[in-house]
């Protein structure tokens, strides 16, 4: 009776006789040739290989040694594969800014998206769609930028940008992350305006987001702020409208008349958040990510919080959160 062929895998999921081969061999030092035809796989990934002094026989590879080759040669190919798509960006950027019917599909001479690379770049289409506004601008602002940190010239050139559409009466709608709303520079900012503007705020916020008038919408295109994606198509739009509306309903007003959420059962606002969090198992950092603070800060919240519960140790925490009832509250309170 002849063995079944053996099946074409991938070294991240040997085929059962590999995998007793492989142990039979680390624990024996060595396997004979004719043992391991049921397993090409092994020499193929490079598990096992001729002993030097007896050809006859196959040797394993350490593990360890295995596994650091084969992730190297993963890094390898996902470089390769970043490389190519920082060519392939460089290639299409500057095809996705020309006009024209045939470029965009649209038959209006106005491309459904396009991508900006740099953060003038990015500015200058800001300013461009903005002047173009003469209702609403929507606004998503958690803890970091679209163009990455903004200094004095750059928030001078939002300034006007945003002052002129309030002169035209429209109106501003911004939806900010906690821990950027009370930072000085974002006060000053909105003291500054004069006109029908008005925010808000939530404990996780999506990554940014500017919608004017409904019909373009501006949206981060990689995670350090270099590239902007500029959309006009009328579904994608619609829903970031949508997205931005009913997270509007969930959001605390700050401005122009701040409404101060209850401490409940002595546990602050931000403390609730961190507990919601808590439950779900994030950890830490995690947890700081996603509320727009440090790490340290995060602990110390966490910290405060356990001393308010009367937890002895994290695992404990966790049960006092549920039993507190206080996640309950915080829904009844919205």
């Amino acid at each position: 009776m002849t063995a079944a062929p053996h099946r074409d895998h991938g070294a991240e999921e040997l085929c059962a006789a590999g995998v007793k081969l492989y142990e039979q061999a680390l624990r024996d030092g060595r396997l004979r040739v004719e043992e391991a035809v049921e397993a090409p796989c092994l020499t193929r990934f490079g598990l096992l290989h001729p002993a030097r002094d007896e050809p006859a026989r196959l040797e394993p590879v350490a593990p360890a040694a295995a596994l650091i080759r084969m992730l190297r040669g993963s890094r390898a190919r996902i470089a390769d594969e970043y490389r190519r798509e920082d060519r392939l960006v460089e290639q299409f950027e500057p095809l996705m800014r020309t006009d024209g019917p045939r470029a965009t599909g649209t038959g209006a001479g106005t491309p459904l998206l396009r991508l900006h690379s740099g953060t003038q770049r990015i500015n200058q289409a800001l300013t461009e769609a903005m002047e173009q506004a003469r209702q609403e601008v929507l606004c998503i602002q958690p803890s970091a930028g679209m163009a990455g940190p903004r200094g004095e010239a750059a928030h001078d050139v939002a300034y006007h940008r945003d002052q002129r559409l309030l002169d035209r009466g429209g109106r501003i709608r911004t939806l900010f992350q906690h821990t950027v709303v009370h930072l000085p520079a974002v006060h000053a900012y909105n003291e500054r305006l004069v006109g029908d503007i008005e925010g808000r705020c939530l404990d996780e916020l999506t990554d940014r987001l500017i919608v004017m008038d409904r019909a373009v919408a501006f949206l981060p295109a990689d995670d350090d702020g270099t590239l902007a994606l500029e959309v006009r198509h009328p579904a994608l739009v619609t829903y970031f409208v949508t997205t931005f509306d009913r997270l509007w309903r969930l959001a605390t007003p700050v401005y122009p008349q701040p409404v101060r959420r209850p401490t409940l059962n002595g546990v602050t606002p931000r403390q609730r958040a961190i507990a919601r969090l808590l439950v779900e198992g994030h950890t830490d950092t995690v947890i700081a990510e996603r509320l727009g603070m440090n790490v340290r800060t995060t602990r110390d919240h966490i910290a405060r919080l356990g001393t308010t519960l009367g937890s002895d140790s994290r695992a404990q925490l966790g049960y006092l959160i549920a039993r507190s009832g206080i996640l309950e509250l915080e829904e009844a309170t919205r």
